[in-house]
């Protein structure tokens, strides 16, 4: 028995080294140290054998099997090392190319422009504040000037949704209910950007969603000289400190007087061109003294207590900074159009 385990020992040792694959590894594995294995046939002679012999040939067996055991293991080694090596041959990387640059996205231009501007007037001592897109009849109207069946009510077409129920036209009433939160021993100074809502035609310069900027400043002895001054420092800082205004008288429910302010055309400078349609200036945002009647409702007394508010759309102001000649181009989420202003 002694030189049957030797010559198995010999035998599976060539094989061993004769293997091109792993899966013909595992085979001779199988045939000489499986349960049906060549090692395990020889070792059931072993019943045969004196007691003395026995140990003997068991130790024997043991270092047959150790040294098979060894044989394949190192035999695995090396035929995953050359799949490895041939794999890597077949996948080699030119480290020296150039990377392929991968594409990042950026804030969307309208988010940008809100961002500006919030920070422009935060800069000047404004709080931003916000308040919910669907809005009741009373903040959205009355609480501004506007009873019911109040002619200027036509001025903005409504999504009513019950009939005290809508979604808000303006940001205003955020300002009306930001007052009413306050007593009327504190000074309101506030801009309110945010989402709304009228049923205007889809077309190049209108959209049934847009957005708006609304500012708010309520104290004592507030002017309109402090409006213009504002409103002044906004748009040198917005479109360019050569950039001149104007305040031309016009009608608000909610203020009094009502101004519409222009800004000097930055195509032109004031001379008159195809985009200023030949006055030299742009309007961009409607402004005025707040209205008494809204200071009353809102808790202030109009005899102590005055305040300008203001009102624009950044839309607008994207589309005159940026010549951008189509609303609904901020909408369509076009990649082309988006990533014109990732650095703007």
């Amino acid at each position: 028995m002694k030189e049957e385990l030797q010559l198995l020992e010999k035998e599976a040792i060539e094989k061993i080294e004769q293997a091109t694959d792993m899966k013909e590894l595992q085979s001779i594995k199988v045939a000489y140290l499986g349960k049906k294995g060549s090692l395990t046939s020889v070792l059931r002679g072993m019943g045969k054998l004196s007691k003395e012999e026995r140990p003997v040939i068991g130790e024997l067996a043991n270092k047959v099997r150790e040294t098979i055991t060894n044989a394949i293991e190192q035999k695995n080694e090396g035929l995953e090392q050359a799949v490895l090596e041939e794999k890597l041959q077949k996948e080699a990387i030119d480290v020296t190319l150039p990377g392929r640059p991968v594409p990042t996205g950026g804030p969307h231009l309208l988010t940008k422009i809100v961002e500006e501007i919030e920070d422009l007037f935060i800069g000047m001592g404004f709080e931003v504040r916000e308040g919910p897109e669907v809005e009741t009849d009373y903040f959205n109207f009355e609480a501004l000037n506007l009873p019911k069946d109040h002619p200027a009510r036509d001025m903005q077409d409504t999504f009513y949704i019950t009939n005290e129920l809508l979604l808000r036209t303006h940001t205003s009433p955020v300002q009306a209910r930001t007052m009413k939160a306050y007593d009327d021993s504190k000074s309101v100074k506030m801009i309110c950007p945010g989402k709304v809502y009228r049923r205007d035609t889809d077309d190049a310069t209108h959209s049934h969603q847009f957005t708006q900027i609304e500012g708010l400043f309520v104290d004592k002895d507030v002017k309109m000289s402090d409006l213009k001054g504002i409103l002044d420092t906004f748009a040198k800082k917005l479109f360019g400190e050569d950039r001149q205004i104007r305040l031309r008288p016009s009608f608000f429910p909610f203020t009094e007087p009502s101004v519409e302010m222009d800004i000097s055309c930055k195509v032109c400078n004031g001379d008159g061109c195809s985009v200023c349609k030949g006055s030299g200036w742009i309007e961009i945002l409607g402004a005025g003294m707040v209205h008494p009647n809204v200071l009353s409702m809102a808790g202030y007394d109009p005899k102590v207590y005055s305040g300008f508010a203001f009102g624009m759309g950044p839309e607008r102001i994207a589309m005159l900074k940026y010549g951008i000649k189509d609303i609904r181009q901020f909408y369509t989420n076009d990649v082309r159009f988006l990533k014109q202003f990732h650095n703007a």
